[in-house]
């Protein structure tokens, strides 16, 4: 064996050997605090994780079109993604929407989009995650009114919000107003939500765009944990109870190709998330459980042999199921090149189905457990993302170190180096800088037609010239108070939307009250 050095992608060294005297005795059994072995004591055996696939482009007619294909093919839950203006607060017959209508995900403008998104589904019967931050209090308002127009009820409603406006500012860039107005309306949807929509996470905390930017494994779960922290206290500071708005929180990872830092990764999250909340008060047990959602890691596809891809999604979907996450995403093969065909999406559900159904690794708990590396890595892990939130804590936390630009040049330092390795041959990819070949791309490409905007416009002009212009005016208005005086803003936008209130609309009269952040 040769005594070249090796490392995880977060720099951890790796021995050639683990051995006992490498692990501690592990006693604690999954379901049990800290949850380092899983949030549940029977884990896939009692409930698989929720098989959700991530979609959403073009129109809602276009995007509910293949809802109900992957609701045919076994999908579990969905997934909905919208496009840049939606995601930005402003309508898709905005001057700045143009040349962006329904390209990343879909255009929602209003409760008739909202209508045509979710035709032919009952929300009591599905879970519905949307990726939505700065807009994320409307589009679960709109949610909301098309579950009350179909008599369901609310209690039984489930989903997720990703609402998480932290990760935004660090990694993402998808944000309207400036932090503290932010936080106000996160802190308003956990409220609002713990009273009436019981069964909605209220919050996805997201490292899965921190890894995508760059960030190492350690540094995903550093920095999203830390942002979890800051909302919490920021819950507190408004004297919501830890045990009930905790019990709503939930995470969203990345899955990488490095399989064991991964696997690690996951159940040292759990672990330090327990610890974090009994720190801050919670005695719930269900309170402390970090549950997660995982996708797979975009940007770790590759253009050059796509079909390579289909190989690492199936390694990052064995680290999500053996690191115990409770939801996943599995990416198509071709998304280096555009948005997910049809096929793709099915090789990345039937990826998860085999995974879960042939492989025998769902049949016991944790698998991994008591493996002298696995063991090892997980405490090496913990404490160097330990050791970063700590240095976050010392400049006044979140918040702070956003302010002072600490994770974001942390995010752009290992993004750095880690292009540089590649860039140096240290580092290999398949297909990108070894094992290269000459190829013409034959694989069929998704296009979104840019007719879409004139479309969309249409419909806006149709809606504000039949809806009741009084009943919107003063539904806006009473928005605009509300935000002012503190009150809730939540049950305020619902009855927005419902007097057809536009996304655009709602957003402007916040950028009215709070700015915007630049």
């Amino acid at each position: 064996m040769s005594n070249n050095k090796r490392t995880t992608d977060s720099g951890i060294e790796i021995k050639p050997v683990y051995t006992l005297s490498d692990t501690q005795s592990l006693t604690e059994l999954p379901g049990e605090f800290p949850f380092t072995r899983g949030v549940q004591p029977d884990m896939y055996r009692g409930k698989l994780w929720t098989m959700r696939q991530y979609a959403g482009f073009s129109t809602a007619e276009e995007s509910n079109k293949r809802y109900h294909y992957l609701l045919s093919q076994g999908v579990s839950g969905l997934s909905v993604a919208f496009d840049l203006p939606t995601q930005i607060g402003y309508d898709s017959d905005h001057a700045l929407a143009e040349g962006e209508v329904g390209k990343v995900g879909v255009a929602i403008d209003s409760i008739e989009d909202m209508q045509r998104l979710f035709d032919g589904i009952k929300l009591e019967d599905v879970s519905t995650s949307m990726t939505i931050n700065a807009t994320g209090y409307i589009l679960l308002s709109l949610y909301v009114a098309l579950a009350k127009q179909q008599g369901a009820d609310l209690k039984k409603i489930s989903g997720t919000i990703q609402n998480d406006i932290l990760k935004e500012y660090a990694a993402r860039g998808t944000y309207i107003y400036p932090p503290k107005p932010s936080m106000r309306i996160i802190t308003d949807i956990f409220e609002w939500c713990s009273k009436e929509l019981p069964k909605w996470n209220t919050i996805s905390i997201s490292g899965y765009h921190i890894r995508e930017a760059g960030s190492t494994a350690v540094q995903e779960i550093a920095f999203t944990l830390s942002n979890g922290k800051a909302y919490v206290e920021a819950a507190l500071k408004k004297g919501l109870d830890i045990n009930v708005f905790g019990k709503r929180l939930s995470f969203f990872f990345n899955a990488h190709n490095n399989l064991f830092e991964e696997v690690a990764k996951f159940r040292a999250a759990r672990r330090m998330w327990a610890k974090m909340m009994k720190e801050l008060g919670a005695t719930d047990p269900k309170a402390m459980m970090l549950r997660f959602h995982t996708q797979t890691g975009g940007s770790t596809l590759t253009a050059q042999q796509p079909q390579n891809n289909i190989s690492r999604v199936t390694i990052q979907t064995l680290a999500a199921v053996l690191g115990g996450t409770q939801s996943l995403h599995t990416n198509g093969f071709d998304e280096a090149l555009s948005l997910p065909t049809e096929e793709a999406a099915r090789i990345a559900l039937r990826t998860q189905q085999i995974v879960a159904f042939e492989s025998g690794v769902v049949d016991t708990v944790d698998p991994l457990a008591g493996s002298y590396f696995i063991e090892n890595l997980t405490n090496e892990v913990e404490q160097k993302a330990w050791e970063l939130i700590s240095k976050i804590d010392a400049m006044g936390g979140s918040v702070s170190a956003i302010e002072q630009g600490f994770i974001q040049d942390e995010i752009a330092r290992s993004a750095y180096e880690y292009q540089r390795g590649i860039e140096s041959g240290e580092k290999i990819i398949v297909g990108v800088n070894k094992f290269t070949m000459n190829e013409t791309n034959n694989t069929p490409i998704f296009k979104i037609d840019d007719s879409i905007r004139a479309v969309q416009s249409e419909r806006l002009a149709q809606l504000r010239n039949s809806r009741n212009a009084d009943s919107a005016k003063t539904s806006l208005e009473n928005i605009s108070t509300a935000a002012k005086d503190g009150s809730n803003l939540m049950p305020h936008v619902i009855t927005a939307v419902e007097n057809k209130c536009t996304l655009g609309e709602i957003s402007d009269e916040l950028r009215k009250v709070f700015g915007e952040y630049r």
